[in-house]
């Protein structure tokens, strides 16, 4: 999805790239863990990192996938002694810009424009989180799958000629905890639209071939590609 060329990304980018150095990441290196204390705001540059959470039990739900220019702020701002909401993963080497908090906090409090766009920044984040728990309480967890899958064809969608391909590797156990679903029902709900030919899935990534038929299934409202992704 482009980017604002006013964005808060952009703003801090602007800001900070004189200051801290660029830093690169393996792939699945740990950034951070769900309740560590906060030390550092990101910046990602490039790559992928995945979002989420690890259930009691031993379930890992992944809220967010996040793609090249974006912030990755996750914990209470402003807050005495926070401490982060979720785990932070990297899916692909990345780079990143390391900010300390106090510094992120200091610029947004003494910046009126990054402030504005750290308000809309919220906002939308807000929205796309609404949207996310509709889409859940609504459907159920079928209706889950197809609305990540369409949020999958806004945020990684290629066209081609046998539809639109969800260019970012994806195993079953993956989408499963994307949708906050077990595998076994993941798997015969693909299998579903497989046999109904609205999905193909070939060397782990899908392409989806009815876009419309997922988007009358979960009475798609045709948000902006800003509100509808997985970021």
């Amino acid at each position: 999805m482009p980017k604002s060329s006013i964005s808060l990304y952009s703003l801090m980018l602007q800001f900070f790239q004189k200051s801290e150095p660029i830093q690169k990441f393996k792939s699945g290196s740990v950034l951070f863990q769900e309740k560590d204390s906060v030390e550092f705001v990101y910046l990602l540059l490039k790559g992928k990192i995945a979002l989420g959470r690890v259930h009691l039990r031993g379930k890992d739900f992944i809220l967010k996938i996040l793609d090249d220019q974006e912030v990755i702020v996750e914990y209470q701002l402003f807050k005495a002694n926070p401490h982060y909401q979720f785990y932070a993963k990297t899916l692909t080497d990345c780079e990143l810009l390391l900010i300390k908090k106090e510094q992120f906090e200091e610029f947004i409090l003494t910046d009126p424009e990054a402030m504005n766009e750290l308000v809309t920044w919220l906002s939308t984040g807000y929205l796309k989180a609404q949207m996310k728990c509709q889409d859940l309480i609504m459907n159920g967890k079928k209706g889950g799958l197809y609305s990540i899958l369409i949020r999958l064809c806004n945020s990684y969608g290629v066209k081609t000629e046998d539809g639109i391909l969800i260019d970012l590797p994806l195993t079953h156990q993956e989408l499963a905890n994307l949708t906050y679903g077990t595998r076994e029902v993941i798997q015969r709900a693909l299998k579903d639209l497989r046999e109904k030919d609205i999905i193909l899935y070939e060397n782990q990534k899908f392409t989806v071939k009815n876009l419309s038929f997922l988007k009358e299934e979960v009475d798609c409202q045709n948000c902006s590609f800003e509100i509808c992704g997985l970021n």
